[in-house]
């Protein structure tokens, strides 16, 4: 017999990983499939493993960190806030928390001039839903398909997408939802981005009349649709359904959680198509996530409802002074370092034709949208019947088409963000054009794979 051959053997994991495997409950997870990457610093557009290896980061982390790891204006902003005061009641005033809710009100269009401070998104969408209703006196909430708005009760509620079933029969929410519109694959049988625009209309103005318009408090809407496809509203949509909510007296949302803060080119993407909502709520690139902060933006007319009259929420962290002092940091690097600026440089000459031209050599390719720092790659395995690379929600087997890509980009030193059967190209706004394009080159090679199961 031949003896055994020995065994090289396995690097032990480290104890990072072991403590987070027996005591981390990850969120979105099936806990025992899950193998973390354990990382140990980040830098710009860039963060390492353990290892020393490192990962050109093309998700921003959950599409947060717009101004990069370790940002140096960043942290020393929290160091010299925690120095002084690290922490204060929300009912009282305070210096950071006074001008970041400003700064913020300054770059708000209209007369969004009162910040409500949360700690993320989640909460700002419930307490958006709460001030509607309030001011209204009106108890339904419009909500699109393909949304996402937080994982929360009520916000939950408004997702339109799997996320929102597991946790269905809510409480009575009220919540209706709608089709917006998404051109490459319409609702509406669309010819045209501006028929799109038209039907998607016509149907939400049925929606409206069928719910009873004297029943609907708010329409919610992220302005581009992030993690559900990044879609981009077609010419006239926004300033549409502002005009349906003026005309019904309905209370119009936009989340720009997501798409705020320069991550379309703009402090607020409904900036874009010149549209004034009548609440914002924001969070994630309000200051990169690097302390926990969200908040909503309140017009002038709904803030008034509550001059006299008590509002029922709050929340101990609201205007946390190290999350606040970091939110008015990032607004001044913003300005200082040109980052709107930026991200519509890089939309424009980076990632816009880098991804036109992916989508003419790749198959697998069927669509390409999105601007600024915010675009999705769309996989099918047919062009023509626009078939998806992956089911809609798929898993297991079903999804192992599109964990093939992705793991070939992380392989590759490149950390993308995938949902269903898109790519997302979300890197950090301070991404230099070399190391964007780094990125496309990775997807590139990545999607050789994907064109393997075009049909």
């Amino acid at each position: 017999m031949t003896p055994a051959q020995p065994q090289p053997s396995q690097p032990q994991p480290s104890q990072t990983y072991v403590d987070d495997r027996a005591h981390v409950f990850h969120s979105w997870s099936a806990q025992a499939a899950l193998k973390p990457l354990v990382v140990t610093r980040g830098e710009g557009a860039w963060f390492f493993d353990e290892a020393g290896k490192k990962y050109l980061d093309f998700s921003s982390q959950l599409i947060n960190l717009n101004l990069g790891h370790q940002h140096p204006k960043m942290i020393a902003a929290i160091q010299e806030q925690a120095g002084r005061l690290a922490t204060i009641a929300p009912g009282m005033a305070n210096d950071a928390r006074s001008e970041a809710a400003r700064m913020i009100a300054e770059r708000t269009p209209g007369d969004l001039n009162k910040i409500f401070f949360t700690n993320g998104g989640a909460e700002a969408t419930e307490n958006a839903m709460r001030m509607a209703r309030l001011h209204t006196g009106r108890h339904k909430v419009l909500s699109m398909y393909r949304s996402y708005h937080g994982a929360t009760g009520g916000s939950i509620a408004l997702t339109g997408d799997p996320r929102r079933w597991p946790s269905e029969p809510n409480v009575p929410s009220g919540v209706i939802k709608f089709f917006g519109p998404y051109p490459y694959r319409s609702s509406f049988w669309s010819e045209s981005p501006e028929q799109e625009s038209e039907r998607a209309l016509e149907h939400l103005a049925e929606v409206i009349m069928f719910e009873g318009a004297n029943t609907i408090a708010a329409i919610v809407l992220e302005p581009v649709v992030g993690t559900n496809g990044i879609l981009v509203p077609p010419p006239g949509y926004l300033a549409g359904v502002r005009e349906l909510c003026d005309a019904n007296g309905i209370v119009m949302i936009c989340d720009e959680v997501m798409a705020g803060f320069g991550r379309c080119g703009e402090w607020f993407a409904v900036d874009v198509w010149d549209v004034v909502p009548d609440l914002i709520t924001f969070a994630k690139g309000v200051n990169s996530g690097y302390v926990p902060l969200g908040g909503v933006a309140i017009s002038a007319e709904i803030a008034s409802t509550f001059d006299t009259r008590v509002y029922p929420g709050g929340l101990t962290y609201s205007g946390h002074v190290l999350a606040c002092a970091s939110a008015v940091a990032s607004m001044n690097i913003f300005e200082e370092e040109h980052i709107l600026e930026r991200s519509r440089h890089l939309g424009a000459e980076v990632f816009g034709p880098g991804l036109e031209e992916l989508k003419k050599n790749h198959p697998s390719v069927g669509d390409v949208r999105g601007l600024g720092c915010f675009w999705a790659i769309e996989l099918v395995k047919n062009r023509e019947t626009k078939e998806m690379f992956v089911p809609f929600n798929a898993s297991g087997a079903d999804a192992a088409p599109m964990v093939e890509v992705v793991t070939a980009c992380k392989a590759a030193g490149l950390s993308p963000f995938a949902h269903f059967n898109r790519l997302h190209v979300t890197p950090p706004l301070v991404i230099s054009d070399e190391d964007a394009r780094l990125g496309l080159e990775i997807i590139d090679q990545a999607l050789l794979l994907a064109d393997k199961y075009v049909h």
